[in-house]
């Protein structure tokens, strides 16, 4: 009998995620499996549903989901029928050869989907959620925690707020910290980040992030760009670095940046542009809390179609405390967020401008300092590593 992972027969791990965000961590993860399994002396062969980083790192794409994805309810109409289809070739194939074990990260609808077909049809394969939904901060309801729970062996989970919420529901967590803490840390310092773009001792850099999905472009650009143009003449000498999360969106931010009338430059390396920059403004999302690792004051807005939002606050009566990651984890207002209608291009700018003054920003300091003590040490994706080859 052929013996699992060697050459002639790989652990085959299965990871399931979509959107730029579930592509990096997927990345990271990747590369946590490849190091643990060559401590034991393993092979691995990874297949995937993620993006072009998870592709880099080692895996074989079975889609490229990186550019399927949306908020709102409205706004995921476009990409039922896509996913659908991708998702019914991707059981086709995993009927044919089933993994070892399964992972889902994050993106609820489709990893939901996925979870019921291998509890009917391939039962015997060990799942786990690593980076599971997070319900604690958008739940209307419990059916969608417990489907998370029914569907998965375990759960790693990386925020502490993450694994109290899954363990009231019965589910073996585990907590390993974030997995954003080891890849910080590999970040350039302030210094070589700014000699990198060439940026002065008096130049204000300031990053923009409008967009991972396609409909932000639409709905956050504008209002964030228009609010840059305030902040630019605030200070001249404000310079913009934009990075492009996908190819496909830099016609349309081009065009912006000359509407606008930005000093700016599209960038290809995010974490390059982020580390150089003091100020942020962005959607919210994952780059929220590398932002606030990479101690970078920010404003963080979003906004969803007038529809969604006619429904969530009338049909769902739908309301959070906070939305970004750092106030999520700080639980409390440590940056300012903006919503709706409140992400206006004056407000953005306002309070840009406000955490740009000294006692503002040594406040901030503190306080990111603080956040970033709840989340645990470093070798997050080495621990969700050695979790997941013990499901085998």
């Amino acid at each position: 009998m052929t013996k699992l992972g060697t050459p002639d027969r790989p652990l085959r791990i299965f990871l399931s995620t979509g959107e730029v965000s579930g592509d990096l961590q997927g990345a990271l993860l990747i590369q946590a499996l490849q190091r643990a399994a060559a401590a034991r002396g393993q092979v691995l062969e990874i297949t995937a549903l993620g993006g072009p980083r998870m592709a880099a790192a080692g895996a074989r794409l079975i889609f490229d989901t990186s550019a399927i994805g949306s908020i709102g309810l409205w706004e995921a109409l476009p990409f039922v029928i896509p996913t659908l289809k991708l998702q019914w070739q991707t059981k086709a194939t995993l009927r044919q050869q089933p993994p070892d074990v399964a992972v889902f990260i994050d993106y609820i609808g489709p990893n939901l989907t996925m979870g019921h077909f291998f509890k009917r049809q391939l039962p015997q394969v060990p799942t786990a959620y690593y980076i599971a939904p997070q319900e604690w901060v958008w739940s209307l309801g419990d059916r969608n925690t417990t489907q998370v729970v029914g569907l998965t062996d375990v759960i790693l989970a990386i925020f502490p707020q993450e694994a109290t919420y899954y363990q009231r529901y019965g589910a073996a967590v585990k907590w390993i910290g974030h997995p954003l803490i080891d890849r910080l840390a590999q970040a350039p310092d302030r210094a070589a980040a700014r000699q990198h773009w060439g940026l002065s001792a008096d130049e204000l850099a300031v990053v923009l992030l409008p967009a991972s999905r396609r409909q932000e472009l639409k709905l956050l650009m504008p209002s964030l760009f228009a609010a840059a143009r305030q902040v630019q003449d605030h200070n001249p000498k404000a310079r913009f670095l934009i990075p492009v999360s996908l190819p496909a969106y830099r016609p349309a931010i081009e065009q912006a940046i000359a509407e606008f009338g930005l000093q700016a430059e599209i960038v290809g390396d995010s974490l390059l542009a982020m580390a150089a920059a003091d100020l942020a403004l962005t959607k919210s999302g994952t780059v929220n809390l590398e932002l606030a690792l990479l101690k970078v004051p920010q404003v963080v807005i979003y906004k969803v179609s007038p529809i969604t939002a006619w429904i969530a606050r009338h049909l769902l009566k739908f309301s959070i405390t906070f939305m970004s990651p750092p106030n999520l984890v700080a639980e409390q207002a440590i940056v300012p967020e903006l919503m709706q209608e409140q992400a206006s291009p004056d407000r953005i700018a306002q309070e840009a401008i406000a955490l740009l003054k000294p006692d503002r920003a040594a406040q901030l300091q503190q306080d990111y300092q603080a956040m970033r003590d709840r989340l645990g040490g470093d070798g997050a994706t080495d621990r969700a590593a050695q979790e997941i080859l013990n499901l085998i």
